[in-house]
């Protein structure tokens, strides 16, 4: 249970919050939901990105992916499923944005929830040796940190903190 899981139950948790749905020039993996991504070819990619249309925008293994430019309804909070590089493209845009980095348990745990979810072996190791790089630079531009060792527990935090961040101890985020 990853990222995109703890994303799923705060959502379900809090109908305050909005999920801008990413691009990617991936296919999909089996049995990964159709709306997982905005899933679209390289040049579909390429045009928006040079239309502007994209927050932040980025390659990894050899696949485009991008957060575009969210709609969000009113009075909702806007919530970003993106990865470390992604982040410091959104803190530089929006310095006061709310950033919690999700970290796994541990890197053997990652490693089998990226198996568990169909990665190929080569996806999978490098993408384990990105997140080595990426833990530190994760924990400079994040506001808080969450384990995702117990599902529950995961969802209650991030809920707790983004209620601490909609309303501070004596006074307006």
């Amino acid at each position: 249970m990853g990222k995109g899981t703890l994303v799923a139950r705060l959502l379900e948790h809090d109908d305050r919050l909005w999920l801008s749905r990413s691009w990617t020039t991936r296919a999909r993996r089996p049995g990964e939901s159709p709306d997982a991504y905005t899933f679209v070819d390289r040049p579909a990619f390429e045009a928006r990105a040079a239309e502007g249309g994209f927050l932040e925008w980025d390659e990894h293994l050899g696949h485009l992916y991008g957060t575009p430019i969210p709609h969000a309804p009113p009075d909702k909070d806007v919530v970003l499923e993106i990865d470390v590089n992604g982040a410091m493209q959104i803190r530089q845009q929006f310095p006061d944005a709310l950033v919690l980095l999700v970290e796994p348990p541990s890197r053997h745990e990652l490693q089998a929830r990226l198996s568990k979810r169909g990665d190929t072996p080569e996806s999978v190791e490098a993408r384990l040796q990105r997140a080595d790089m990426e833990v530190g630079k994760g924990r400079e531009v994040a506001d808080h940190v969450i384990v995702n060792d117990d599902l529950d527990r995961a969802v209650a935090e991030a809920a707790g903190i983004l209620e601490e961040h909609r309303n501070p101890p004596g006074g307006t985020p």
